[in-house]
């Protein structure tokens, strides 16, 4: 599976994005989809992830009620809706694919099958 991740950009803080990973190769459908970011001087954090079908999610409590994922299996696309974004958002977020990931080990960076190669969010205040 080759990730594609889009979508960042320079916005204000309070404002929002949506960001798209794209997925080729293989359908998305059978991979648990996952969003993470890294700042500059900073380790990669868990920001959210979304089961094969949709009906579970997890989120990190900096972003809880301000992001939304999403995923849309036809088009082999999934997203993170970002909302009331704050300068502390700003970082490279990427998009990862795992086919064996369970719920509990979402927010593990480590074991995912497959990343993205990033796309820069930067908020200014």
């Amino acid at each position: 599976v080759q990730l594609q991740a889009s979508g960042g950009g320079l916005v204000q803080a309070g404002g929002s994005l949506r960001l798209s990973c794209a997925a080729s190769g293989r359908t998305l459908r059978s991979y648990v989809m996952g969003w993470f970011r890294q700042a500059p001087g900073k380790e990669r954090e868990f920001v959210a992830a979304i089961s094969r079908t949709g009906g579970s999610t997890s989120f990190a409590d900096s972003v809880k009620g301000r992001f939304t994922i999403s995923r849309d299996n036809p088009k082999n696309t999934g997203y993170l809706q970002m909302n009331n974004l704050k300068p502390e958002d700003t970082a490279v977020y990427y998009c990862a694919a795992d086919s064996g990931k369970i719920y509990s080990d979402y927010s593990s960076d480590r074991g995912w099958d497959y990343w993205g190669q990033g796309t820069q969010v930067t908020v200014s205040s």
